[in-house]
C-alpha cells in the first residue's frame, strides 16, 4: 500500500496544497493540517523532536503523516485482524487512532476518495 499515494490526497482535502494553511481556530497547521497533539504522539512513537510549527513544512509533515499512519494502521490490524485499507488510515488522520470507528469521520474520507480516484 502507498501511503503518498493517501497522503498526497490528504493534502488536496485539508488545505487545498497550501503549506501555510491554518485551520480548526488555529489549532491546525500545514498542507495536511496537523495539531499539536499528533506532533507530540508522532515524536513518542518515533522518538522524534518535531514541533508543531514543523507541520508548516510539508516533507516534515508528510513524514509525520507516514509515522502516525503506519502505527495506528497496525495498531488497527492489531485490534481488528484486518488488514488495513486507505479509508481506515484517512479516518485515523481525521480523527485520532480510533478515527476509524467515529461517524464523523465518514465524511472526510469520502472526500478523500474521490480526489484518490481522479
Amino acid at each position: 500500500m502507498s501511503y503518498l499515494k493517501l497522503i498526497m490526497a490528504l493534502i488536496a482535502v485539508e488545505s487545498g496544497g497550501d503549506d501555510n494553511a491554518i485551520g480548526d481556530g488555529g489549532k491546525a497547521l500545514g498542507c495536511l493540517q496537523i495539531h499539536a497533539i499528533y506532533v507530540r504522539d508522532v515524536n513518542r512513537i518515533a522518538g522524534t523532536e518535531y514541533t508543531h510549527t514543523d507541520a508548516f513544512d510539508r516533507v516534515k509533515s508528510i513524514t509525520m503523516t507516514g509515522i502516525y499512519l503506519a502505527h495506528y494502521g497496525k495498531r488497527y490490524t492489531r485490534i481488528t485482524g484486518k488488514p488495513v485499507t486507505y479509508e481506515v488510515l484517512a479516518r485515523i488522520h481525521n480523527g485520532g487512532p480510533d478515527g476509524w470507528k467515529k461517524p464523523a469521520t465518514l465524511k472526510s474520507w469520502k472526500k478523500v476518495r474521490k480526489v484518490m480516484v481522479q
